[in-house]
């Protein structure tokens, strides 16, 4: 169904229920529908239609028996809901966006994407975004019934860049990385000692993150038995004598 169509079935849907409904209930429905996704307070709802207190409220009642609206928590005032006709879902303006529960911030559901993140970069030894999100969608489904997005993989991994759990390097076409297309970003841990940080595996990890590839302009070009290849790179063979 394409986005007119839906929006065309959206609106009759509303014509047949607004017949249904008394005068003061259908003038709070069209008011609240109208808001779409942002929804709106039950005092600014008072100030558009100008009926007494009493009869708003026992419309807003009405309408969340026959269950035409519902309730929506504002991330930004708790304390203040507000009304939503049910045929539309809460705008990122109100929930505080996809990390965000009912209001609250998910951090159970961050912990945990983060952490199945890191296992499928160490079972791999070096993987790309649309791995571990692929990874997520199919055998990780059972821990993220609700799903993952793109957007939520990216994010989980530009923090754990950030905390200095993973790196951000291009592929090179070579060992761990062979899988991968030469050029394409892809991410591995930090190796750290026994003490979490430091020794010879961090001089090694500030060595891989040197290296030459990652900056080389004619990455794209660049093939195991092409002319542009590691095999004849003056710079590549120096990154390798490290």
């Amino acid at each position: 169904m394409s986005m007119s169509q839906g929006k065309r079935k959206r609106e009759e849907l509303a014509s047949e229920v607004s017949a249904s409904l008394s005068n003061e209930e259908r003038m709070v429905y069209n008011i609240i529908r109208s808001k779409e996704g942002m929804g709106i307070w039950q005092g600014n709802i008072k100030k558009e239609c100008n009926i007494p207190e009493s009869l708003l409220k026992k419309s807003i009642k009405s309408l969340l028996t026959k269950a035409l609206i519902k309730e929506v928590v504002n991330i930004h005032n708790k304390s203040k809901k507000l009304l939503m006709a049910v045929d539309f879902q809460p705008s990122k303006e109100i929930t505080g966006g996809e990390w965000y529960s009912e209001g609250k911030l998910d951090t159970q559901f961050i912990q945990a994407l983060s952490e199945v993140c890191c296992k499928i970069i160490t079972r791999q030894k070096v993987a790309t975004r649309d791995g571990i999100l692929d990874w997520v969608k199919t055998v990780g489904s059972q821990v993220f019934p609700g799903g993952v997005s793109q957007s939520q993989v990216e994010q989980i991994l530009e923090v754990l860049v950030l905390e200095n759990k993973v790196q951000q390097v291009k592929s090179t076409g070579f060992g761990d990385f062979a899988s991968v297309p030469v050029g394409n970003v892809c991410y591995r841990l930090v190796k750290k000692d026994s003490r979490g940080a430091g020794g010879a595996d961090a001089l090694k990890d500030t060595a891989m993150t040197s290296i030459p590839c990652g900056v080389c302009p004619r990455i794209n070009l660049c093939t195991p038995d092409g002319i542009i290849s590691p095999v004849t790179c003056e710079y590549y063979q120096k990154w390798l004598d490290f």
